[in-house]
């Protein structure tokens, strides 16, 4: 498991037991046990997991989510703790590395920033770093159903093109808070926004930015 896919997921873990079962989450119509049982069903039901991409397969898994959900809490941040079983391609440290980490990331802030004393968390730069890495590759799928030209960029002025078209909006900020953005969180994620006034307000409007 790497490092900093492991770092993330025990965050999330330690978060969710604090928060307890019936905390809010910015993941609509989800609270915390919603979110962790949508954790360990992604990990460990990899025949009900294909319906977060393939529509026909949604009610499947809503059924075996639900079926998690009513489990005890406790039961579900222990199966999160432990990781997912041998059997799961998420055992496999480079899965792991290439997918767990921006979950577990954005996961971990959506249980922090929907509180409403939240603060930002002082990332170190290697994790900035790993955090663009993956953006980077993944900017237009997340980026494809932007209503506008879409480009994320860092400080540094390093830049990644999520949808392209016009008019375009740059969307400036730390890879961690550019993760989020991208991840359909436009209202909590600390970004400066660059482009046509109207673009911009379809940009941190649109419910069409994310996976």
């Amino acid at each position: 498991m790497s490092t900093h896919a492991k770092r993330e997921r025990l965050l999330l873990a330690d978060l969710l037991e604090a928060e307890g079962p019936d905390a809010p989450t910015l993941c609509e119509g989800w609270n915390t046990r919603d979110l962790a049982a949508h954790v360990v069903v992604r990990e460990r039901r990899p025949d009900a997991a294909g319906g977060l991409l393939v529509k026909q397969l949604a009610s499947r898994l809503d059924r075996v989510t639900a079926e998690f959900a009513s489990k005890p809490y406790e039961e579900l941040i222990q199966l999160i703790r432990t990781g997912p079983p041998r059997y799961s391609p998420f055992s496999l440290k480079q899965v792991a590395e290439a997918s767990n980490t921006i979950e577990f990331y954005v996961h971990t802030e959506d249980v922090r920033r929907a509180r409403p004393d939240w603060v930002p968390r002082v990332l170190d730069p290697v994790f900035q770093d790993a955090l663009w890495s993956r953006l980077e590759r993944l900017a237009r799928l997340m980026g494809r159903g932007a209503p506008t030209g879409l480009v994320l960029r860092r400080p540094d002025g390093q830049t990644a093109v999520a949808h392209r078209g016009t008019p375009v909006v740059t969307v400036t900020g730390e890879p961690s808070e550019l993760v989020l953005f991208a991840h359909g969180r436009q209202n909590v994620a600390d970004v400066e926004l660059e482009g046509d006034k109207d673009a911009i307000a379809r940009i941190q409007e649109t419910k069409q930015l994310g996976l």
